[in-house]
């Protein structure tokens, strides 16, 4: 394997870290909470490792749609989704290092909660809960895992990224100087 190669390839220990960090959290908590429990609460009630399952997407979106639909919706088209961004990934030279880690990590997230709607009838597991104090009309947040935290702050840092790589793009051509 040439030097190009490995510096493609390294960043995907990232996702095996996240998928095995998801997976085994997931399991310690399947041991020591029960099912729609809290098991542990830290500064009052502002954060607890509770157990709940979530057959939709992001925000239980999608959860009364029927399980053929759900199997199809969110576990075979993410599935595809990942192997085309995979391969894109693999294809281009135009991703920075920050870029191939952050995408590593969203692959690993979106991994990590796939193995649960694949292997856990219930959905993927969610377990952190953070209260949010009402804002944005949330008392708290919806409860999640390592795998959508890999993908969220993944996402962000890629997006923030690719931002500042436009617009620095932007600035050389001239672009950026326009009001």
């Amino acid at each position: 394997m040439n030097v190009k190669n490995l510096e493609k390839a390294l960043p995907f220990s990232l996702t095996l870290v996240v998928i095995l960090a998801d997976q085994l959290s997931k399991w310690i908590v399947t041991l020591t909470v029960r099912p729609w429990s809290v098991g542990f609460s830290l500064f009052g009630d502002f954060f607890r490792i509770i157990r709940v399952y979530n057959p939709g997407i992001a925000f239980s979106m999608g959860s009364g749609l029927s399980s053929d639909i759900r199997a199809v919706a969110f576990g075979l088209l993410p599935l595809a989704v990942i192997a085309v961004v995979s391969f894109v990934y693999f294809r281009s030279e135009d991703l920075t290092r920050l870029q191939r880690w952050c995408i590593a990590g969203i692959i690993g997230g979106g991994l990590g909660n796939l193995i649960d709607r694949f292997f856990r009838p219930e959905g993927v597991l969610d377990f952190l809960d953070v209260k949010f104090y009402g804002l944005f009309g949330l008392e708290r947040w919806p409860t999640f895992n390592v795998a959508d935290s890999s993908v969220v702050v993944c996402g962000i840092i890629l997006m923030a990224s690719l931002f500042i790589a436009a617009r620095g793009a932007g600035k050389e051509t001239g672009e950026g100087d326009k009001a």
